[in-house]
């Protein structure tokens, strides 16, 4: 034999000797735009449920930012009124620790006392001195009667222009 022989003959007893029968199959012959399509169609029908998912989450997660935007105005309006009720609260109180007092007789009699008796004098003025001479009280009821004169809008304080400058001074005002 002849080494091709050999040759032919060692291939052919390589192996499995089993022949394989044609396909009964047909062969298809695609052009790179319809294997494209085919491509694309199978990508497509494989990832669709998988982006119907991702839909679907980002609707309910749509639906949580209202909910949460909701909830932060709800929150937002929930302190206001809070803070007004407080402050309410606050001043209701002050006035109940420190009430509007209204003046007294005493402190109405001071007042007309020194009313009648800035009407007497031709310049319509006293140093708060000669005042708490003629009422015969200390600072503090002089200045509780000054207080209703000046509440009405027909006095005014001044301070002394000579002499000693810490001088206050109550005038009548003209009508």
């Amino acid at each position: 034999m002849s080494k091709d022989n050999t040759l032919a003959e060692s291939i052919s007893t390589f192996g499995p000797q089993s022949h394989v029968q044609p396909s009964e199959e047909q062969i298809f012959v695609l052009t790179a735009g319809q294997l494209q399509e085919i491509i694309t169609r199978a990508i497509q029908k494989a990832i669709q449920p998988l982006q119907d998912r991702i839909e679907a989450l980002e609707a309910t997660v749509a639906r949580q930012d209202e909910k949460i935007a909701a909830l932060e105005s709800t929150e937002e309006q929930d302190i206001s009124r809070l803070a007004l009720d407080i402050a309410y609260d606050r001043r209701r109180i002050s006035r109940l620790e420190h009430p509007q007092k209204e003046p007294g007789k005493t402190e109405l009699s001071r007042g007309e006392k020194i009313e009648k008796y800035l009407a007497s004098r031709p310049d319509h003025r006293a140093t708060f001195e000669t005042l708490k001479g003629h009422l015969q009280v200390d600072n503090v009821r002089l200045n509780e009667a000054i207080k209703i004169l000046i509440a009405t809008g027909r006095y005014s304080i001044q301070k002394a222009k000579t002499g000693d400058k810490r001088k206050r001074i109550l005038v009548m005002l003209p009508r």
